[in-house]
């Protein structure tokens, strides 16, 4: 299976260093198994579950962004969203660095994460994910989303279908992400003290909630 590889170091004061390697399919751009052998129980697909979600537990038997998180949520448990840290990103096409606040360097990571998971409510965002672009303002996420959304809307229409061009679908997308967030959030608030990843799942949201705006 050919891949395709990000890499994200957390480097926090007194020179130690977290590394997350992130491997996308090639083809389907979702995220290679990296489940660890022992799942928490709240990754339970009907731990505090979206409400619109489109997964059975008789078939999903846990959430797949939630798997994809426990990594993270483990660090995520010793920082604050105001403790400064250095994030390196390095993808086959570019380095980045930048000194920062761990919610925002824990939310470009989460968004990476979350994209490309297998939830279906964020699978549109796979092409974002993609061409990965790390701690991207709110301009540039809603450039890139409309973007998008309109290339694809170009190829439906090669395809004889009807396109839509009020980007009344795209609205849809994002108003189910905005679901799917709250309900990510009673999930991490059940097993964090800290206020790290709840704060980078929140900037995620401000998105989520600024493109149909």
């Amino acid at each position: 299976m050919e891949t395709i590889p990000f890499r994200y170091i957390f480097q926090f004061p007194g020179d130690e260093e977290e590394i997350f390697d992130i491997f996308l399919d090639k083809r389907i751009l979702g995220l290679t198994d990296d489940r660890p052998e022992e799942l928490p129980l709240w990754t339970n697909l009907n731990f505090h579950q979206c409400p619109n979600c489109l997964l059975s537990i008789h078939t999903h038997p846990r959430c797949p962004v939630a798997v994809h998180l426990v990594k993270l949520m483990k660090i995520c448990k010793n920082l604050l969203s105001c403790d400064l840290i250095n994030v390196k990103i390095i993808t086959p096409e570019r380095v980045v660095s930048k000194e920062t606040t761990a919610q925002k360097g824990i939310s470009s990571l989460m968004g990476l994460i979350m994209a490309t998971s297998g939830c279906p409510h964020t699978s549109f965002l796979k092409p974002m994910a993609r061409f990965h672009l790390p701690f991207a303002t709110e301009e540039e996420t809603v450039y890139r989303a409309v973007s998008m959304y309109l290339l694809a809307q170009y190829f439906v229409k090669k395809q004889g279908q009807k396109a839509d061009l009020e980007l009344e679908g795209l609205s849809k997308i994002y108003y189910n992400i905005q679901i799917m967030n709250n309900a990510m959030a009673k999930r991490l608030r059940a097993i964090n003290d800290k206020d790290s990843a709840i704060n980078a799942l929140i900037l995620l949201d401000i998105f989520a909630k600024t493109l149909p705006d």
